[in-house]
């Protein structure tokens, strides 16, 4: 990883402990960028995101933040270029497929954490996004992937997640892979994409 590389700015990844967001931050931190691995109950997933990074040579600190409460999540943001540098851009990966159970049977507290997580925590961490990029900040633009299902698309879903909808097979014939997801949020980030904004990019498999 050369010089100039590891100079690129942070990148905070939420919900990234596991799975596709940890698949995200881990590429990312190969394209050279310093990565914020976030999470909110998973601190052992995180600092193993974490010393994966650190031990190919990138930069990643790991830092607990509830995405659904605003002193934190304007915390997670100040660490981030505290720590790594200015932000180049923000992956709203933090999410939740809410109970299963059917609509009568749903509860509204777990319905209201649900909208928190999914809804208003990524718009929270957007808002601190684009004023740390804003160039009336001293920021220097940057990007901001939020990550979502296909399922919320494609009927008849799965029976009993009332607030989402997944189809049950694709026509590539397999179910997608998290590094696959990361790689387009690599080239959504990258000086590559810088013509694309405001676009659906579906990585679905056919779906």
């Amino acid at each position: 990883m050369t010089t100039a590389e590891q100079g690129q700015g942070a990148v905070i990844v939420t919900g990234a402990s596991r799975g596709i967001g940890a698949a995200i931050a881990e590429k990312l931190a190969e394209d050279g960028y310093g990565v914020v691995v976030n999470y909110a109950t998973d601190a052992e997933g995180a600092e193993s995101v974490v010393s994966t990074i650190r031990a190919r040579g990138g930069r990643a600190v790991a830092v607990r933040a509830d995405v659904t409460a605003p002193d934190d999540v304007a915390g997670l943001f100040d660490r981030a270029q505290r720590e790594l540098g200015p932000l180049a851009a923000l992956v709203n990966n933090a999410g939740t497929t809410g109970e299963r159970a059917r609509i009568d049977e749903q509860d509204a507290d777990h319905l209201a954490r649900l909208m928190q997580i999914n809804v208003v925590g990524p718009m929270v961490c957007a808002k601190h996004a684009v004023q740390a990029m804003s160039t009336a900040h001293g920021g220097s633009g940057g990007s901001i992937v939020n990550i979502a299902s296909i399922g919320a698309q494609a009927p008849p879903g799965i029976a009993g997640f009332v607030p989402y909808e997944a189809a049950a097979s694709s026509p590539i014939g397999r179910a997608g892979r998290p590094d696959e997801i990361a790689d387009a949020v690599s080239w959504l980030v990258s000086p590559a994409a810088s013509y694309v904004t405001g676009s659906d990019i579906t990585v679905s498999g056919g779906l």
